[in-house]
């Protein structure tokens, strides 16, 4: 038998095992790519399964997640640390080969995919952090940074909206080291596609400005390597292979249908496919001389130690970019970084002035971005308004280290989950906190992953004004503030923006939100000590002047709002606490004694203030609180107008005070 159909056949086998096994899984796509996927991980693809975050190591991302055992199969035939025991405990609890690909959970897997289109988004982020790193560092005789990010892609993936996004941004930025493998099968759960996607995609990707290189037989290694061949020649464009394959090829019955994709085959099927393939080895069982084919580890290890030469070389002839570099690839930020900030910080406290707070998060940018080289930022088109580009960061078509990424939420917000994990880069992008919703999922994936990703989100409620209830926040800030490893700040001056900048920064498990105003917020005086504790994520911004009766809980512009109420309420005899909390996830982490010294337990007069919706506060008030918040859609006329109307003034809050004290 040809070696490369017993490679590809190797594949078929562990995957209609694994999925019977399971009593779930999709066998279809795994079989129908496995020709595909033995030229390409045996000819073409440059890694080491030793050493799996090798940093020159090529990309793989499997976009069209639901076919992971294409992936696991790979993994354990090449020489990953992925056995025939995992696979045997495909879908199983706290295994690693789970029913999608899961980042960290498995190696080799380069990005968690299953909603479909955003591992090719993903991969689009990928091939831009390798083509910028290698215009930075990269010098005659020194390509430090030359590696190839491979994707494959599924029809499920393409009618995707966010493949729409992530291709036209690829094809205007030239990312000629990205590779989209398009599984043309034809076959969604519904069925055949020819009755809901009848696009052609190859005009599609060629009006993008991609090379396409079209009719593909995914089941001839020779025409398969031919097209791989092609796409590696140079050129100053992203390219598309467009593969033709059979869903569960070798499958008699099944094959070519629905019945393949999303379910077992059924031991007869198996059965039967075992015998069109000529395999006739035990479920599990693989031929040693089939693992002697896939083994990598010796090509894998040789690789990598070419490119640590060049290193070695490299860093004499180029001391301080080869220091740079490495301090990038490895995830630390420079030095300084963190007192600059800070010190920025104390000068918003004693120098504070009326100040939106989305131009307070602007100027922490400015500081930052001359220090922090790894910052790479980015709008969905709201540059201006999110007050994302710091000056002198220039615009990255012209060579900077801004990226526009156009009216496309969803797509810039995957596109940059690429980015960080290709490492590198710290992204950060921006849009309207109501927009976030386009992006919610990428979003969600973010968490999912641990990534550092600094989401910008301006114009967080009603008060952003004339722009109308389309456009005002309600509920975004709850949605994300219980979106699991999420870490959401919500500041109300210039030094509590400088602080959730510093501590999005430090974080390395998750994702960071900062939620910012279009409208001005007055600044706050605090001592030394109130100034340390606003990294702790709530604290005591005002102390009662009298026994303690009541504590308002405000963020963000309502921090204003509550003083302001402070001040009429302690005046006719209160005595009132204001809390400024802008990160309730932080203040959660806090030990119980701190958490109580600020909210005490036996103080149960409480009222929260935000212009959000009310409910998740709920927590923090208990029943014998109130919230002050919006829980309607908002309104178009000035901002100042919209906040009184709905309730958010001193007057309601001190009204819901004497409320709840008489």
């Amino acid at each position: 038998m040809d070696t490369s159909k017993e490679r590809a056949n190797a594949i078929r086998a562990l995957a209609m095992d694994a999925v019977q096994q399971a009593n779930s899984g999709h066998p279809g796509a795994p079989m129908g790519l496995a020709d595909v996927a033995a030229v390409l991980w045996r000819n073409y693809l440059r890694f080491n399964p030793k050493n799996p975050n090798w940093f020159n190591r090529d990309r793989f991302v499997l976009s069209n997640g639901h076919g992971s055992m294409l992936l696991y199969a790979v993994l354990h035939l090449t020489g990953y640390d992925v056995t025939i025991d995992d696979i045997r405990n495909f879908r199983q609890l706290h295994s690693k080969t789970a029913g999608h690909p899961e980042y960290g959970e498995c190696p080799g897997i380069e990005t968690t995919t299953g909603p479909l289109g955003q591992g090719f988004a993903n991969a689009v982020g990928m091939a831009l952090a390798e083509q910028l790193l290698a215009n930075e560092f990269n010098r005659e005789g020194f390509k430090i940074v030359d590696h190839r990010t491979w994707a494959c892609v599924g029809d499920g993936c393409l009618m995707e909206g966010i493949s729409h996004e992530a291709a036209s941004l690829a094809g205007t930025l030239g990312l000629d080291k990205l590779i989209v493998i398009y599984d043309s099968n034809g076959i969604s759960i519904d069925g055949e596609t020819k009755y809901w996607f009848t696009e052609n995609v190859a005009n599609r990707f060629e009006a993008y400005g991609w090379r396409v290189i079209d009719d593909v037989d995914g089941h001839d290694v020779q025409a398969i390597d031919r097209a791989f061949e092609t796409a590696c020649e140079a050129s100053d464009r992203p390219t598309l292979i467009c593969c033709t394959t059979t869903i569960g090829y070798g499958a008699p019955n099944k094959g070519g249908t629905a019945g393949a994709h999303g379910s077992p085959l059924g031991d007869d099927e198996i059965a039967l496919a075992r015998e069109q393939l000529g395999w006739s080895h035990e479920p599990f069982s693989v031929p040693d001389s089939t693992y002697s084919e896939w083994d990598s580890t010796d090509r894998g290890k040789r690789l990598e130690d070419d490119w640590r030469s060049l290193m070695s070389a490299y860093a004499e002839a180029h001391p301080q970019l080869s220091s740079e570099l490495r301090r990038r690839i490895e995830g630390e930020l420079p030095e300084g970084w963190n007192e600059t900030i800070t010190e920025f910080a104390q000068r918003g406290q004693n120098e504070g002035a009326s100040l939106e707070t989305r131009k307070a998060s602007g100027q922490c940018l400015n500081v930052l971005g001359p220090e922090v080289t790894e910052l790479l930022g980015g709008s969905a088109d709201l540059t201006g308004s999110n007050n994302t580009q710091w000056d002198g960061a220039g615009w990255l078509w012209e060579g900077g280290r801004y990226l526009n990424y156009g009216v496309r939420e969803f797509g810039m917000t995957a596109v940059a989950n690429g980015l960080s994990l290709h490492g590198g880069f710290i992204p950060y992008t921006g849009t309207f906190l109501v927009f976030m919703e386009y992006a919610r999922n990428a979003v969600r994936l973010a968490t999912l992953m641990g990534l550092r990703h600094i989401f910008v989100y301006t114009h967080d409620s009603v008060g952003l004004g004339e722009d109308g209830p389309t456009h005002q926040p309600i509920e975004q800030l709850t949605n994300l503030r219980t979106t699991p490893n999420l870490a959401v700040w919500r500041p109300c001056d210039v030094p509590e923006t400088a602080i959730a900048w510093r501590e999005a920064l430090k974080r390395t498990d998750g994702p960071c939100a900062i939620v910012l105003t279009r409208q001005k917020t007055q600044p706050q005086c605090r001592d030394a000590e109130t100034f340390g504790n606003i990294a702790k994520g709530g604290y005591t911004l005002r102390r009662e002047s009298s026994t303690l009766q009541l504590i308002l809980i405000a963020t963000g512009s309502e921090v204003e709002v509550a003083q302001a109420a402070a001040d009429q309420l302690e005046a006719d005899g209160y005595g009132v606490r204001v809390v400024s909390m802008p990160s309730v996830d932080r203040f959660q982490a806090q030990t119980v004694a701190y958490q109580q010294s600020v909210l005490p337990n036996e103080v149960r007069k409480r009222i929260a203030v935000e212009a959000a919706h009310p409910d998740y506060w709920r927590r923090f008030v208990g029943l014998d609180g109130d919230v002050v918040g919006i829980a309607r859609y908002g309104l178009s006329a000035p901002g100042p107008e919209v906040m009184a109307e709905l309730g958010i003034n001193p007057a309601n809050v001190v009204q819901a005070a004497v409320n709840l004290l008489t």
